[in-house]
C-alpha cells in the first residue's frame, strides 16, 4: 500500500544457534514498520543473529533468549538513530511492531511487540472443525485494557493516551504502545529539534513513553494443531481470526498466504464499494488510504516433525521478505508462500 514498503519478513528454519550442538527449530518474523522502512529492515538483518547469539550461550531456546534478543536489537537500533540523528533527525520518529515465532523441540515460543497477530488453527478432535486461537497479545491502545496499563505507567499524565479523529493514540502521535525504535518517544534528547514539529512534544518527559518489553507465551504444541498464521495488522483489519483460518483451511496448503493477502483486499475493496480490480489499478502510496501493507506467513505444523527435534541433516531454509524496490506504478509481488 505504500509507496516504500514499510513491511519486512523473514523465515529461518534449521539451526537457531551458532553451534551444530546447539538447538534446531524454524523461527518466523513478521516486522510492521511505521514512519519510514528503516527500522523493520534493521530488525530483519539483526534479531535473528541476536537470537542465535543468545541461545549459544545458553545451548538451549527460552523466554529469557528472544527477551535479550529483543533488547539487543532495540539497543543497537538506538545506536543506529544515535549516529544518523545530526544528517537525518527524521530516524528519530521511525519505529516498528516486532512479531515472532520460533518452534523448537515441540514448543513454540511467541513474542510480540505492537499489534500484528499470530493465530493458531486447531483442529477439534469430535467436530473435525478446525478453531482460531489467538496466540498474541496486542499492544494497541485501541484496546481498553492496553489504555488502562498506558494510564497506570504514566500516572502523571492526564494526555498519556488521547481520543484523536476517533481514534486513540499516545500522546495524540501513535496507536501502539510498544514497538522497536521510536526513539523521539522514548529518549527525550530526541523529542526536540530538528525533529519535524509534529512529534515534539510540549512538556519533555522522564522516564521513556513507549516500551521495548516484548510479550512472550510458550504452547506446547498438540498434534492436533494444524498450522499459524502470522500476520501484520494489514490482514486483521479487514479478516477475523476465524475467517483466516477458514480460508487456509478449505484450500490446498500451497498458496495459503497468497489466498489470506487476497482475501483483505477483496474486503477492502468491498467496504469501499469497489471492486477487486479497481483497488489493484490504484498506485502505491495512494492504496494507503484504502488499506495497510500486508505481510503473512503461513506455517504448517507435522506433527511427526515438531515432536521430536529437526534432524542435523535437514536442509536449513532461509527466506527474506519485503523491501522490494520497483518501478513506480507496478504492484508489490507476493512474497513465496
Amino acid at each position: 500500500a505504500n509507496n516504500l514498503l514499510e513491511d519486512q519478513s523473514q523465515i529461518e528454519s534449521g539451526s537457531l544457534s551458532t553451534l551444530e550442538s546447539g538447538p534446531l527449530g524454524t523461527f518466523v518474523g513478521i516486522y510492521d514498520g511505521h514512519g519510514g522502512p528503516e527500522t523493520s529492515r534493521y530488525i530483519n538483518d539483526h534479531l535473528f543473529q541476536h537470537l542465535k547469539r543468545f541461545a549459544t550461550e545458553q545451548q538451549s531456546m527460552s523466554v529469557d533468549v528472544i527477551k535479550k534478543a529483543y533488547q539487543a536489537t532495540e539497543e543497537g537500533f538506538f545506536s543506529v538513530v544515535a549516529k544518523q540523528w545530526p544528517m537525518k533527525p527524521q530516524i528519530a520518529a521511525v519505529g516498528s511492531c516486532c512479531l515472532v515465532g520460533v518452534v523448537c523441540n515441540g514448543t513454540l515460543y511467541i513474542a510480540n511487540l505492537g499489534d500484528s497477530r499470530a493465530v493458531l488453527g486447531r483442529r477439534v478432535k469430535a467436530t473435525g472443525e478446525v478453531l482460531a486461537i489467538q496466540l498474541s497479545s496486542e499492544h494497541n491502545v485501541g484496546i481498553e485494557s492496553v489504555r488502562q496499563e498506558m494510564r497506570s505507567l504514566h500516572p502523571d499524565d492526564s494526555h498519556i493516551v488521547v481520543l484523536k479523529y476517533n481514534v486513540w493514540r499516545v500522546k495524540g502521535l501513535i496507536q501502539i504502545s510498544r514497538s522497536i525504535g521510536d526513539v523521539y518517544l522514548k529518549k527525550p534528547e530526541f523529542n526536540r529539534e530538528p525533529l519535524y514539529q509534529r512529534f515534539r512534544l510540549r512538556e519533555t518527559f522522564r522516564k521513556p513513553i513507549l516500551s521495548s518489553e516484548p510479550s512472550i507465551s510458550m504452547h506446547e504444541l498438540q498434534p492436533y494443531d494444524q498450522f499459524i498464521i502470522f500476520a501484520s495488522d494489514g490482514l486483521w483489519e479487514h479478516l477475523s481470526n476465524q475467517d483466516a483460518v477458514d480460508i487456509v483451511q478449505k484450500h490446498p496448503r500451497n498458496g495459503s498466504a497468497r489466498r489470506l493477502v487476497k482475501a483483505a483486499l477483496l474486503e477492502a475493496a468491498k467496504k469501499r464499494e469497489m471492486r477487486y480490480t479497481d483497488l489493484k489499478k490504484i498506485e502505491r502510496g495512494v492504496r494507503r488510504h484504502f488499506h495497510d501493507d500486508i505481510t503473512v506467513v503461513v506455517v504448517f505444523l507435522d506433527s511427526n516433525l515438531v515432536s521430536k527435534a529437526s534432524s542435523a541433516n535437514s536442509p536449513s531454509l532461509s527466506l527474506r521478505g519485503g523491501g522490494v524496490n520497483l518501478p513506480a506504478k507496478t504492484l508489490a509481488p507476493c512474497a513465496p508462500t
